[in-house]
């Protein structure tokens, strides 16, 4: 059901604001006159069907609040419940164990909208930055079936997964960035303070240099003198890719590139389709319908071409097909997620396929990691040398020359 915001006046005669979900506008004016509220104003609330972009994106924040403490506060409330408590209960435990002061202001604002009669989900929509619709579809399956403690703990795990994998690609992306800092560095270095000291040398000889000694002092003036304007190029071309790829188009031509990339793409499409499985799994089995979980799960999916894929399934199913015949249509996804897929659909055991699934290719994806990091590391290092040693056998290559003319 769509969320409502809504200011009242209570019957203590204050002005309070809230969310309810409800089927219209009129039921949440009926419910809230019911309780003895005099509503002053009602609306929908915008950020319920969307789900927010730093949830599935495995490489960003939450603002003031990580995902680690967000993880860490599902398994705390998860675990607080198993044990019997109410959930005011367990949240007022929870905010005077919170050692955060964002996360603390949170969670009391979660328990006083519960105690004034909101339902959890309905508590968290109005954080929405820090939860967004997976996690909300997720609690408000786990409400309806009244096992919101499990479906918590399910949660917790769903987000420790995906903060492994984000792990996971943070490092192997951290090695490389070091690496070439130090080789650009280190050219720098050499262009900008060895290099220079040579050039009066040659220039008072007055000899004529070759052709790639002349190339290497050209370079090392360019960086001498004008090194900030690399800085201001190399600005100017990320701020001109970044406002290219917020278009649309631009963005899935980007992303069908990157998939044609051998190696690159293949981790890519693997990467996306650990989210895809690892996330539809999870809230198919917390109880989210199939329809409604692939609207949230084609959000999850950061490749805009395999999201569009997803899309299109998402279309297929509301005409009554099955999940796997669009993914095999498109050819992107791996020939192996697709026949694990059709088999969890015909046997009934969809969720338990998609987990395998989701496993398999987190696995595949660490290991292709490891091996493009072990093919990368020597590529750089080599890069680096061959750099090097063009500047210096140019500046040997001059040398000799000026030897011959000495002699």
């Amino acid at each position: 059901m769509p969320l409502y915001n809504y200011k009242v006046v209570g019957v203590d005669g204050d002005i309070h604001e809230g969310i309810m979900d409800a089927s219209t506008q009129d039921e949440v004016a009926e419910k809230l006159q019911n309780s003895g509220n005099v509503p002053l104003h009602i609306h929908q609330n915008e950020n319920d069907s969307k789900i927010s972009s730093r949830f599935p994106n495995f490489l960003s924040s939450r603002g003031q609040i990580s995902s680690n403490e967000i993880t860490l506060f599902t398994r705390e409330l998860s675990t607080i419940l198993e044990a019997g408590l109410a959930l005011d209960h367990a949240l007022e435990i929870l905010e005077s164990l919170s050692s955060k002061p964002a996360l603390k202001k949170i969670i009391k604002s979660l328990n006083q909208q519960i105690k004034g009669g909101a339902t959890f989900s309905t508590a968290l929509a109005a954080h929405s930055e820090q939860f967004d619709a997976l996690y909300l579809n997720t609690v408000r399956a786990g409400e309806a079936g009244g096992a919101i403690s499990i479906v918590l703990e399910r949660l917790a795990d769903y987000l420790e997964r995906a903060a492994e994998l984000r792990s996971t690609i943070i490092s192997a992306l951290f090695y490389p960035a070091i690496l070439c800092f130090v080789s650009l560095l280190s050219i720098f270095a050499l262009l900008n303070f060895i290099v220079p000291k040579f050039v009066p040398l040659f220039e008072d000889a007055g000899q004529s240099l070759p052709v790639l000694t002349q190339f290497v002092f050209f370079l090392a003036g360019l960086v001498q003198n004008y090194w900030w304007m690399a800085l201001f190029f190399v600005a100017l071309i990320a701020w001109l890719v970044d406002r290219q790829l917020k278009k649309p188009q631009s963005r899935i031509r980007f992303d069908r590139w990157l998939l044609g990339i051998p190696m690159l793409g293949e981790l890519i499409t693997k990467i996306d389709v650990a989210r895809f499985s690892r996330t539809l799994a999870t809230l198919l089995t917390n109880g989210v319908p199939l329809l409604k979980a692939i609207s949230i799960v084609k959000e999850v999916v950061a490749n805009r071409v395999l999201s569009a894929v997803v899309g299109d399934a998402s279309t297929d199913l509301e005409q009554g097909n099955r999940l796997a015949r669009p993914l095999a249509q498109s050819q992107l996804f791996p020939l192996l997620s697709i026949q694990l897929i059709q088999v969890g659909e015909e046997t009934g055991q969809l969720e338990s396929m998609l987990y395998k699934i989701a496993d398999i290719y987190e696995r595949e994806a660490k290991e292709m990691i490891n091996r493009i990091l072990i093919l990368l590391e020597p590529v750089l290092i080599l890069g680096l040398g061959a750099v090097i040693a063009v500047i210096i056998i140019s500046i040997l290559i001059a040398m000799l020359g000026l030897n011959d003319l000495i002699t």
